[in-house]
């Protein structure tokens, strides 16, 4: 072989690596290789590449070579890491989630099956390295002299140029590549447009530069209010300046916020017992009146929420987090401070319905700790709670995957339904979840009343999963009506996810229209029913976000709705859902952010001036807001640090 190209083969290799696997990573993982900013990839990776070849030119042939070997181990690796991830937990794998990573452990089983699944791709994208081995005598790592050393440099220094001059490109638009280098934190857009290599390099340049972020804030869109007077959800709150430039910023955001406004469905529900459910896995195409009568009951009688999602912002502990604190959940930060357990929720679901003297429990019928639940849970005011390992398994089988939810049911509603006081029970299910197949306990045990339905294996095993569901609310129905409670009783259930382990296709076998992968993937259901309460059809968007102050103002519970980035669903307050990378949906129409595609709601929409611009600008700050509730403790400086102070 020619000595320059020997010289240089070492560069092309690493170049070559680092492109095919971002390739790769498009394929299985986003399914979609176009819309990404390629021409930032390519310099970026030829960037890492010029870094790669300059260390491994400095030593000696043999040190050389160990080190060009582990480094493009270790890169393949990690986009073997980044692959299962997200086919396993349908989020991008980030250095922040690390502190998530038990979450996996925990499931080795279901792990280790999608890694088996998978392995075809593993090797895949191992071929450029199983390449390098083989051919491993025909490449030069000898150190090179200074010449070479400095004509290397030459080439990284003009790299490094070309590339910041071309991130000035559109830098205007607010997901451009130059805004979510410097300025919009949001990992999953960055994978999407920027891939693996950039998205990671953003992550670590703001680790290390720890930039806080101030609030700044636009009024939100109200519908038009025909009363001249109107009443608030507000308190008369005293923000006092802080030593904080990031709390102040933050008391002036909610200062010019006038909230969400009183409605006829104010203290609807006053003096009412709460059963709140967050099931697994939950989704609307489950929901049947065949084979889940009660959930398409419930789905279909009180409250209907016709346009409502649950979006994926990270598994369970994400959709849990948002459900319980009316906030925008951050990978970051839910491993280093919501697990924990040390933050003060004001408004946490358990806290405010014991501050009315309510009796308060909660149940899950898995792992009592499984990625802390039982601290966080005690955050918000749950001092009870019950799981597998703290007492549940002395009264259901804790020794089956998944585990029942008509056991769960069974074993606990004796527990709150004869006492005095009004109770407020908070249940998190399990029988709902993956693997989907006939291994799964919950799958093979009504596997004979899914078996005729037109779907593939992995469908039908998901729905059979969710007649346990509808079974185990069939049983507390039942049990309600036994004590005499069901009508002073509520029953409210969202999902945490979709059932993420089925793809697309999968999904839309059995939804009645054809879904997007990013939105309507996660369109589903909130459930919020009681027994005297007349249909009422609600078709303003909302998510699972919304859930916590939606059931405040109707369980007539003084609050103030400006500390809540989630809104009243049955408020003045224009609906949206936000989804993992920044994409949203408003009343008005749907925004793509990897595209910056808007589609209005129909043809007749009015979309205001700017007001794609406006709505990205308060969907970051909704998301900063939230991230910066939890890390400054906002909710301890608003109400408990006074008291002491």
């Amino acid at each position: 072989m020619n000595k320059y190209l020997k010289n240089i083969l070492s560069f092309f290799i690493n170049f070559f690596t680092l492109n095919y696997l971002e390739i790769l990573f498009k394929i299985f993982c986003i399914n979609n290789i176009f819309n990404t900013n390629i021409i930032h990839i390519l310099l970026f990776n030829l960037i890492i590449s010029l870094i790669i070849t300059f260390i491994t030119s400095l030593f000696n042939q043999k040190t050389n070579k160990i080190i060009s070997n582990i480094v493009l181990l270790l890169i393949t690796l990690y986009f073997c890491t980044c692959t299962i991830y997200k086919l396993k937990l349908d989020v991008f794998f980030s250095i922040n989630s690390l502190g998530l990573a038990n979450q996996l452990v925990s499931f080795i089983k279901d792990t280790l099956t999608t890694i088996i699944k998978n392995t075809h791709i593993i090797i895949i994208m191992f071929i450029p390295f199983i390449f390098t081995l083989i051919f491993n005598k025909k490449i030069n790592y000898n150190k090179k002299n200074i010449k070479e050393l400095i004509i290397n440099t030459i080439f990284l220094i003009t790299s490094i140029i070309i590339f910041l001059i071309l991130l000035q490109i559109n830098k205007k638009e607010e997901y451009s590549a130059y805004n979510l280098f410097y300025k919009n934190n949001n990992h999953s857009l960055s994978v999407e447009k920027l891939g693996i290599n950039i998205s990671t390099f953003i992550e670590v340049k703001n680790k290390i530069l720890n930039k806080k972020e101030k609030i700044t804030h636009i009024q939100e869109n109200k519908e038009n209010i025909t009363n001249e007077v109107v009443d608030y959800n507000t308190l008369n709150i005293n923000f006092t300046n802080s030593d904080s430039e990031i709390i102040n910023s933050m008391n002036e955001y909610i200062k010019n916020d006038s909230g969400t406004n009183k409605n006829k469905y104010t203290g609807l529900y006053k003096d009412k017992n709460l059963i709140l459910i967050m099931a697994e896995s939950f989704n609307s195409i489950a929901v049947s009146k065949e084979l889940t009568p009660t959930l398409y009951k419930l789905s279909n009688e009180a409250f209907v929420f016709e346009n409502f999602y649950s979006p994926v912002i990270l598994s369970t502990i994400g959709g849990e987090f948002q459900l319980l604190t009316g906030l925008y959940p951050n990978i970051n930060l839910l491993s280093k401070i919501w697990r924990k357990g040390n933050n003060y929720f004001e408004y946490g679901i358990g806290n405010v319905f014991n501050k009315i003297n309510y009796k308060t429990f909660a149940y899950h019928n898995n792992q009592y700790n499984f990625q802390n639940r039982d601290k966080y849970l005690k955050s918000i005011g749950f001092n009870n709670y019950i799981g597998c390992n703290n007492g549940l398994e002395k009264k259901i089988n804790c020794n089956i995957w998944p585990e029942s939810d008509v056991e769960l049911i069974e074993a606990t509603t004796e527990d709150y339904l004869y006492i005095n006081e009004p109770f407020m029970t908070y249940y998190v299910t399990v029988s709902g979840h993956m693997n989907y197949n006939w291994k799964n306990a919950m799958s093979k045990k009504h596997k004979n009343l899914v078996d005729n339905l037109p779907y593939s294996e992995k469908v039908k095993a998901y729905i059979a999963t969710q007649i346990e569901l509808d079974k185990a609310l069939e049983k507390l129905i039942l049990e309600l009506e036994k004590a005499n409670k069901l009508e002073s009783t509520v029953i409210a259930l969202v999902g945490d996810h979709y059932p993420y382990e089925l793809t697309i296709d999968e999904i839309n076998e059995a939804s009645n229209y054809e879904k997007d992968n990013i939105i309507e993937i996660n369109r589903s259901n909130f459930i919020l029913w009681n027994k005297n309460t007349p249909t009422t059809k609600i078709e303003k968007i909302g998510s699972q976000i919304d859930v916590l102050p939606t059931l405040l103002n109707l369980f007539g519970i003084e609050y103030d709705s400006r500390l809540i980035v989630g809104k009243d669903i049955l408020s003045n307050t224009e609906g949206i859902a936000i989804f993992s990378n920044n994409s949203w949906i408003s009343d008005k129409g749907k925004y793509f952010s990897n595209s910056n595609k808007f589609i209005p709601k129909n043809n007749n929409s009015i979309i205001p001036e700017n007001y794609i611009k406006t709505t990205n600008i308060n969907v970051n700050q909704k998301i900063l807001m939230s991230k910066n509730i939890i890390k400054e403790n906002y909710y301890y400086y608003l109400f408990k640090n006074k008291e002491t102070s």
